[in-house]
């Protein structure tokens, strides 16, 4: 009982603030307008699962390896499903992420960027596993409603002897310039429109502004790294199409 009675406020604030954004969407009779409501409740619940489970796990090697498994399994399934199911996307998206996610983290702690320590790995191998998806998801997307909105145009091109990969490149590097401007925006407005949550999370937990904005800068260009690398390898994986890709929903 002493703990609803601390978490009342936040449970509190969190369902007030969920039933405004589905009155918004309601209101405006927007598609799937319970999704937020339904995303947020999944998301407190997994985080109060994880909040549990880290409490004893965060400091042993072994099960900070199978949490960032399992995160990087869920993420990659969730980039898979976005773009449609199949057992060559998950493939793809796999990867893609793999690839990006483990040179980020090989430059960062081999380096000394952070301490190579079991919470520095799960702290910023969940934040670039979270983004990375992300990036992979917008990647696919684009890519494949470029194609479709443009489908007479690639077809133009193959007729006049392009391959499928030249034929698409263009919306292929539009993909990937696409699913990187959210990352890039957030970098460059950091400090002056956001304090991002690994800097704010960082003085809270008693560690200097400095040595904060030390860890977020780390955090902000292991993103941009893995994020590139993910999408480049999402959209040329992509980019030989031969048949008109299906609408995605």
């Amino acid at each position: 009982m002493p703990i609803l009675l601390e978490l009342a406020p936040t449970i509190l604030g969190v369902l007030l603030l969920a039933a405004l954004t589905t009155a918004v969407l309601a209101a405006y009779r927007v598609r799937r307008r319970w999704a937020p409501l339904l995303a947020i409740l999944r998301g407190a619940l997994q985080l109060a699962v994880i909040s549990l489970i880290l409490t004893g796990v965060i400091t042993n090697p072994l099960w900070v390896a199978a949490a960032l498994l399992v995160m990087f399994s869920v993420a990659s399934a969730t980039a898979t499903r976005r773009i449609g199911w199949s057992r060559d996307h998950a493939l793809m998206m796999g990867s893609a992420m793999a690839l990006g996610i483990a040179a980020t983290l090989t430059i960062v702690f081999t380096t000394g960027a952070i301490e190579f320590s079991s919470r520095y790995v799960l702290a910023i191998g969940g934040i670039v596993i979270g983004n990375s998806m992300s990036i992979a998801t917008l990647a696919g997307r684009r890519f494949t409603e470029a194609v479709d909105d443009h489908w007479d145009e690639v077809e133009g091109w193959l007729a006049l002897g392009a391959t499928p990969r030249q034929s698409t490149l263009e919306f292929a590097r539009g993909a990937v310039y696409g699913a990187l401007i959210p990352s890039v925006d957030q970098t460059k407005t950091t400090g002056l429109v956001t304090l991002p949550g690994a800097f704010v999370g960082a003085i809270f937990g008693g560690v200097s502004p400095l040595e904060a904005g030390q860890f977020q800068v780390v955090v902000l260009a292991a993103i941009m790294a893995a994020g590139s690398i993910t999408a480049v390898v999402v959209a040329a994986w992509l980019a030989p199409v031969r048949v008109r890709p299906a609408r995605l929903a």
